[in-house]
């Protein structure tokens, strides 16, 4: 296999298992990009992202701008970033789960341009949650697209696609651990076609077009106006950030498990409780049963556990 020169930019662990493996075929890194430090936890100390710190075990070169635009609000970090990337000479720039979009003079600077992967089937659920929204629309499959990345939002030419059916109890964290393994895989895959120039460019098609926008913190309310099903799904999906969440006892409790089941004449979001069970009437005559909640500062419970004593 002829190794190439791989910059790299990511952030989360999705991304981290992508560098680990281009790392591990033996293409070299010589600069990787990656988010700024961010607080977190209960302390909110800064926290290295998932790629710096794999960066840093491994001795790669790491710079983490807050801007890329050269004529932009952080035109200082995005010209020090433009310089080591120009010294880095690389023949490649692989992309994962980044944070930042690439502006024209990064996207034209390696020879063998920017390839992206995403954790989509392109062009279904371009953006910046696609994993989140193909749980929450029901979809029985989604995959990993490694795309030639363009100027435009994940709108460039199919590379290669892996495809990941949805298991019927899938949250995003249990899909995002598959897509993972897959996406790196792909990557490396992608690197060895492209150091053999057989890469093989599809235009995406205009049809199936959407868009998986950002969470909302408004979308984690729970509407018990909505179909018991739909009310499932998104549960799945935002597991596990940010979480679904009601009002119980003056309290905004979250719900992580339901399952759907007959309903009971009463209006949405009535719950009725008995003994080690709860279940919440949603609006389309359906109902929930609640399976996992957590209450504010305390861990995830089943709900046997949660009534103990009420």
């Amino acid at each position: 296999m002829t190794a190439l020169r791989v910059a790299f930019a990511g952030t989360p662990a999705f991304a981290a298992a992508a560098l680990a493996a281009i790392h591990a075929a033996g293409h070299a890194v010589p600069l990787v990009l990656t988010q700024p430090d961010r607080p977190a936890g209960r302390g909110l100390k800064l926290q290295a992202s998932p790629v710096k710190q794999f960066a840093l075990q491994h001795g790669l070169p790491v710079a983490q701008p807050q801007g890329l635009k050269l004529d932009g609000r952080f035109a200082a970090d995005a010209l020090a970033a433009c310089d080591a990337l120009h010294a880095a000479q690389p023949d490649v720039m692989v992309v994962a789960a980044y944070g930042l979009i690439l502006p024209r003079w990064l996207l034209e600077l390696p020879r063998l341009g920017c390839l992206n992967s995403h954790a989509s089937l392109l062009p279904r659920w371009r953006g910046a949650a696609p994993i989140q929204r193909a749980v929450e629309a029901g979809d029985a499959q989604t995959g990993i697209t490694i795309m030639q990345m363009d100027a435009g939002l994940d709108t460039g030419d199919r590379l290669l696609v892996g495809i990941e059916a949805i298991h019927a109890d899938d949250s995003s964290a249990s899909l995002l651990e598959r897509l993972t393994v897959l996406g790196a895989k792909l990557v490396v895959q992608a690197l060895a076609d492209a150091a053999r120039a057989a890469l093989v460019r599809t235009p995406q098609p205009a049809e199936g077009v959407s868009y998986a926008h950002k969470l909302a913190k408004s979308e984690a309310v729970i509407d018990w106006q909505r179909p018991a099903a739909e009310i499932e799904r998104r549960l799945r999906a935002f597991d596990p950030q940010p979480g679904c969440h009601f009002e119980f006892d003056g309290q905004a409790v979250k719900l992580w498990r339901a399952r759907v089941s007959a309903g009971f004449a009463a209006a949405p979001g009535t719950i009725q409780a008995h003994g080690d069970n709860m279940r919440v009437a949603c609006g389309d005559g359906r109902a929930l049963d609640l399976l996992e909640l957590q209450r504010p500062g305390g861990r995830r419970q089943s709900v046997a556990a949660f009534l103990v004593g009420r």
